[in-house]
């Protein structure tokens, strides 16, 4: 399978992006799928993710119920809604999938995924 994440761009403290994960070669809907970020001189981070049976994981840390991660398996495609955005949030962000028998605490381990998406920009101005 390949991914490609796009919907990224510069938007203003408090605004909101939805990103999209394009999956082509391969149907995701038995797949893990994870969404990372990486700001410039830090470690890749786990933001959210979804498992082939539905429901979504988000990192706790600084999530707070801003974003949303969801699947349409009909289009083969993932989202990240995120709201009420702010400067930290800035970093290139990536999806990933892995296998659908990946356990919770998994999910949030970016070695658990095999196959990752380019990334695309999300820069947040203040």
């Amino acid at each position: 399978v390949q991914l490609q994440a796009s919907g990224g761009g510069l938007v203003q403290t408090g605004g909101s992006l939805r990103l999209s994960c394009a999956a082509s070669g391969r149907t995701i809907s038995m797949l893990t799928m994870g969404w990372f970020r990486q700001a410039p001189g830090k470690e890749r981070e786990f933001v959210a993710a979804t498992k082939w049976r539905g429901g979504a994981s988000y990192n706790g840390d600084f999530v707070k119920g801003r974003f949303t991660c969801s699947r349409d398996d009909a289009k083969n495609t993932v989202y990240l809604q995120m709201n009420s955005l702010i400067p930290e949030d800035t970093a290139v962000y990536f999806c990933a999938a892995g296998s659908r028998s990946l356990i919770t605490s998994a999910t949030m381990t970016a070695s658990s995924y095999d196959i990752w998406g380019q990334g695309t920009l999300v820069t947040v101005s203040s």
